[in-house]
Parts: structure tokens; sequence; C-alpha cells
């Protein structure tokens, strides 16, 4: 946004003085559309889960690819009943396996599983802080190999503290703009020793709402 921003002043000082005056309206109403996104443009997904819910905003030009497919899944109710079948305190929860719906799932089988359709690495410069929304993928040993870096597919995670060993290594699609406290109630749970929640924590339901629709403090 900025560089188009660059763009948009350099031109402007190459126009004639007596359309300066229109010329910088249409700037400033531009840059407004750039920055605050036009009403209904820019989307959240609103994540409904232990008594509460969460607010997740996205990195649309950073990782397009995981933010649509994110959308997809949500709006076709695909995490609707899903656990959050990882808890790790200081660390990350996590949710998105298909089968944790199905009691009869093993627990050890809990984080196996995902939509059938994995999404290429966008690897970005968006870092592991607190509050930001990643996606899984396949790991080797010793995280080094590439073989498994295309291997996203439908669990996401959400980092409780910063974690910049994770950079680069797993897309960060988007982050919390809303909802620290309910990541924070979801980490405390009691967990079993693979941090599976003995406890049962589904997320009731993840909806896509354009932002202006949504109460963000």
């Amino acid at each position: 946004m900025k560089a188009r921003l660059v763009r948009i002043v350099r031109r402007l000082i190459r126009i004639p003085r007596r359309f300066v005056s229109t010329a910088l309206l249409f700037a400033a109403l531009l840059a407004h559309i750039l920055l605050s996104g036009c009403e209904g443009a820019r989307e959240v997904a609103v994540v409904y889960t232990h008594g509460s819910h969460m607010v997740i905003g996205f990195y649309e030009e950073d990782a397009p690819r995981h933010v649509e497919r994110f959308k997809e899944l949500a709006r076709e109710g695909f995490y609707d009943g899903i656990l959050w079948h990882r808890v790790v305190p200081a660390f990350a929860i996590q949710a998105g396996d298909p089968m944790t719906k199905d009691p009869h799932t093993p627990r050890a089988e809990y984080g196996k599983h995902g939509s059938g359709q994995m999404l290429n690495a966008e690897f970005n410069e968006r870092e592991h802080h607190r509050g930001a929304v990643g996606m899984a993928r396949h790991t080797d040993a010793s995280e080094q190999r590439e073989t498994f870096y295309d291997t996203a597919d439908s669990q996401f995670y959400i980092v409780l503290e910063d974690q910049p060993h994770l950079d680069r290594k797993y897309t960060v699609f988007g982050h919390l703009l809303d909802g620290y406290p309910v990541a924070d109630s979801i980490a405390a749970v009691e967990t079993d020793i693979h941090g599976v929640p003995i406890r049962p924590v589904p997320i009731d339901s993840i909806r896509i709402k354009a932002r202006s629709e949504v109460e963000i403090p």
C-alpha cells in the first residue's frame, strides 16, 4: 500500500498547478481507501468458542491463497464443531482436524487429518508474535527438509507468546484483532501428556464478516 501511495505522490508532482487541488483531494480519498478499506471490502473471521469469541484479521497480500482457503472452509461450515486438539501453554493452540468432530476418533489420531486439499507454502515476513495466526503443516524431525513445506491444509494455530523459531517456516496468514483472553483461557485448560484437552473444547463456528460489522475494541 505504501508503495502505491508513493507512486501517486510522484505523479502529483507532474500535474499542472490548476489541477493540484482536485488531485490532492483524490489522493486523500484513495489513501483513505487503501489504508482503512472500503466498507464491507475488508473481512475478518469471528471464531465462536469457549463461551465467547475471537476476531482474526487477514494478511491478504502476504498469504492470499491461505486466506482464501481459510475463508472457503469457514463459509462451508468446515470448522463448526471441530475441537482444539493441541493446547500448549506459552506456545500455541491449534485446531482444524475434521476427525475431532467424531467422538469415536481415538485421541491419539487427533491432528493427523485435514480437508484433503494441501496448499503451497506462502512463507512471508510476518513474524510469529503473540496473536499470530498460521497454518500448520507436516514436519520432519530436523525441520530442514523442504519436502513438507507444501503440506498445509485446514489446521491452523494461534500463537500465545512470541515464537521466532517458526518465522519463515510456517505461513502466517492472519492475526488476532480481539479475543486474547479467550485464547489464554483455552491455553489454561487441563490437557493430557499430548496436549489434548481432557474436557473437549469445540469451535462452535467460524463466520466470515465484513470488518465494519464487527465491534473491535
